[in-house]
């Protein structure tokens, strides 16, 4: 029996994905085209508490200082709805979260946040869900969340049911399968919020851009050999394919009509700057990926990091680079904040 439902925190880290999921098959399920391929990241948190309170006529949310309305608020009460037809009750809810980096900016903070969501409502609901299970309650919110919930290098498998029953994602290697793996992460001055979300973006781009029927028709070989690469430390092999996802998500992006265009100069500077750094050393250094957003992520070994980070750095329009590694997977909370 479901015990009454009441109040639970957790905490979920953003992700970053070496092969991306961009566009469904079932909007309502967020089902994806294809699987994907992720690495949870370290330092960056997103925490959220859950409260379901009798004397609340309607939910309530909190980002930060900022009471939520409107498009953010009717995601979370979609959210909240699913939860309460599993927990089989109708309370509503009061719902705090809170991000240690910007939101809407690129780096992954409604993944970060809807699985730290999944992971609090359904402690506060009562429901023992299994891993797979609050992976697929995950993936309601934001597709990429499923993977949130899981520590280190992440696959998303896509699936072929049109109940959703086998879309869900499940770790592959823990965060300390690659002690040497760095992500530096350069972000850029003035980064633009998305102006449209990406789950209208890559539906667009599933409708309109003639390179997207191809690119489902390579991403199963890359994912296999990311999965190859990883296994055995193999990093040029990891970058190259990092890289060569990262260019065929840019260019199904960029010829969707109307176009998308995610980044600013700074960020393609960043992209030159590590295509010139893996010419120089005469093999891949390093690997650059982006999500929908201007920051750009950039894979390199502890060997490089350093004077990577410097050369970065000095990148005019970066304003910082962030040094992070695979980190671990949610977790609840014991009190709020803690």
């Amino acid at each position: 029996m479901v015990r009454r439902p009441t109040e639970a925190g957790y905490e979920a880290a953003p992700n970053i994905a070496l092969v991306k999921y961009w566009g469904v098959r079932d909007e309502d399920l967020g089902l994806p085209y294809n699987s994907s391929l992720s690495v949870t990241l370290n330092h960056l948190r997103s925490r959220t508490w859950v409260q379901f309170d009798p004397t609340l006529t309607e939910d309530r949310f909190l980002l930060g200082r900022d009471e939520q309305t409107d498009g953010p608020l009717r995601s979370v009460v979609e959210f909240l709805d699913e939860v309460r037809a599993l927990g089989r009750f109708e309370t509503h809810a009061f719902v705090r979260s809170e991000n240690n980096f910007q939101t809407a900016s690129g780096l992954a903070s409604s993944a970060s946040g809807f699985a730290a969501l999944a992971g609090a409502a359904s402690l506060a609901a009562g429901l023992k869900l299994s891993p797979p299970a609050l992976s697929r309650l995950a993936r309601l919110g934001s597709g990429s969340a499923c993977r949130s919930l899981f520590g280190g290098f992440v696959e998303w498998r896509a699936g072929t049911r049109a109940d959703g029953r086998d879309c869900f994602a499940r770790p592959l290697f823990p965060a300390r399968h690659w002690p040497g793996l760095v992500d530096l992460v350069a972000l850029v001055k003035d980064a633009p919020t998305k102006p449209i979300r990406s789950a209208v973006a890559m539906q667009r781009t599933v409708a309109t851009s003639p390179l997207y029927a191809q690119r489902l028709r390579e991403v199963p070989r890359r994912i296999r050999a990311m999965k190859r690469a990883i296994a055995v430390r193999d990093a040029p092999a990891l970058f190259d394919r990092t890289m060569e996802e990262c260019d065929s998500f840019r260019s199904v992006c960029e010829s969707t009509e109307p176009t998308l265009d995610y980044l600013v100069p700074a960020s393609r500077r960043v992209l030159a700057e590590v295509r010139a750094a893996n010419e120089e050393n005469g093999t891949s250094v390093a690997g650059y990926t982006h999500d929908a957003g201007a920051h750009i992520h950039v894979f390199t070994t502890t060997t490089h990091s350093a004077r990577l980070r410097r050369r970065l750095g000095a990148v005019p329009g970066v304003e910082k680079v962030l040094v992070l590694s695979p980190g671990p997977g949610g977790r609840p909370l014991r009190r709020w904040g803690r």
